[in-house]
């Protein structure tokens, strides 16, 4: 039997698509469906289009024992006005029957309901694991957002011991973290009565073990939120994350700076991370259009070097092929030329060195190094000036172009521009 090719989306479809959030609207209107799995599909989606406010919170908030989720789980849910589902509510709302099954059933049961479907949720320190992560998604629970809050083992062992609650509502405290201020609520606070230290520690242990595995599951939704700070700035830095919303899933990102800032290489782990077409500088635009052309949209693709002046990037903009993700990995010159005129090539083995960053693994080597003529100081200095000309019209065309740090470690730069990938 012949095999059966799945249609692609022409690249002027898929632009639109993106710039009106169309791939979007498509995977929440999909998500719901499969979760509700109502009778009368049709009926179903037009009602929910329908709806004055489509786009409802589904939300995670993970992280250690005595991080702090409880707390801003709450805050969360009354302010977004969202069903706040915990582990405790799960056993206590639910039938004895219901109790039985996986933890994994109960959520989806859960958020199945009416209240969670029109208002939606914030879930509170569950998934644990990543199987549970993976079975929820096949089931249909997918999150808008995901935080994991994070602390050291020190603070989170200082944190439980200072537990406070109110009896009557249940809300947490701290006698340091998290005061309260009314003189009536905080007569009646009462030290909480958790796990022991030994369980706290097991369960520590247990979340250190899982948290890779979260991060991995919820990478295209993820932030991560140092919660060794005070309350107000976490809570804050939680909302803004929540509120924002999801670009497209599959990336069209124009990676510019000067010579030296690392676009090769970020470009590089990026492709290899979020399997994406990595297209290198030397690419004109004839060919760079050709070459898109036949790539499936949804795979997505990172163009490094290209454009390098306004009349490159206007050519672009009014190609099928526009970026919906602009940074520019900022340097100084100073540093730009001392990371160029300091590499040379290996003639034999064609590998590239750095007399500070990445030095010759033998003095065999680099006696026979060569640096290419384009590296050397004068023309370094050079392209810069060419470059820094250019800088400022380039930013005219990309209003929104994300400014990244590129003086650090190459993982450090991964990782400010990881974060700013997945939202807007």
């Amino acid at each position: 039997m012949e095999k059966m090719v799945k249609p692609l989306i022409p690249p002027h479809m898929s632009v639109y698509a993106d710039k009106h959030g169309v791939f979007h609207l498509l995977q929440s209107l999909v998500s719901s469906v499969l979760t509700e799995q109502p009778d009368d599909p049709v009926s179903y989606l037009i009602s929910v289009l329908q709806r004055s406010s489509f786009i409802i919170p589904r939300i995670m908030v993970l992280g250690p024992p005595a991080v702090g989720k409880h707390t801003v789980a709450s805050k969360l849910s009354a302010e977004l006005r969202a069903v706040h589902v915990t582990p405790e509510s799960l056993l206590k709302d639910q039938s004895e029957l219901s109790t039985q099954l996986p933890v994994e059933q109960r959520v989806h049961q859960r958020l199945r309901e009416v209240d969670c479907f029109n208002r939606g949720w914030v879930l509170e320190g569950i998934p644990q694991t990543r199987l549970q992560a993976l079975t929820l998604q096949q089931a249909g629970v997918v999150p808008e957002h995901v935080v994991i809050l994070e602390a050291s083992d020190d603070v989170l062992l200082e944190r439980r011991e200072g537990k406070l609650v109110d009896p009557l509502t249940g809300d947490v405290y701290h006698q340091t973290f998290i005061w309260q201020a009314d003189d009536i609520i905080a007569k009646r606070l009462e030290k909480g009565r958790g796990q022991s230290e030994a369980q706290h520690l097991a369960e520590l242990q247990r979340f250190r073990g899982e948290v890779t595995g979260l991060r991995s599951a919820y990478q295209h939704v993820l932030k991560i939120i140092n919660s060794d700070q005070p309350h107000a700035d976490v809570y804050q830095q939680v909302l803004a994350f929540v509120q924002t919303r999801h670009r497209s899933r599959t990336p069209r990102i124009l990676l510019l700076g000067p010579p030296g800032s690392g676009k090769s290489q970020q470009a590089r782990l990026l492709a290899e991370k979020y399997k994406m077409l990595d297209a290198p500088d030397n690419l004109v635009l004839q060919v760079l259009e050709r070459h898109l052309s036949q790539v499936d949209p949804r795979r997505g693709w990172i163009l490094h070097g290209f454009p390098r002046d306004l009349q490159g990037a206007l050519r672009l903009q009014e190609s099928q092929h526009q970026p919906n993700r602009v940074f520019f990995l900022e340097l100084t010159d100073d540093v730009c030329v001392e990371r160029i005129s300091l590499r040379a090539t290996d003639p034999v083995s064609g590998e590239r060195f750095h007399a500070v960053t990445r030095p010759a693994l033998s003095s065999e080597i680099q006696n026979r190094l060569e640096t290419r003529p384009e590296d050397r100081t004068h023309s370094v200095t050079h392209t810069l000036n060419q470059c820094r000309t250019h800088t400022a019209a380039l930013q005219s065309v990309y209003p929104d172009m994300v400014l990244i740090d590129a003086d650090q470690d190459p993982h450090s730069v991964f990782e400010a521009l990881e974060s700013r990938l997945n939202s807007v």
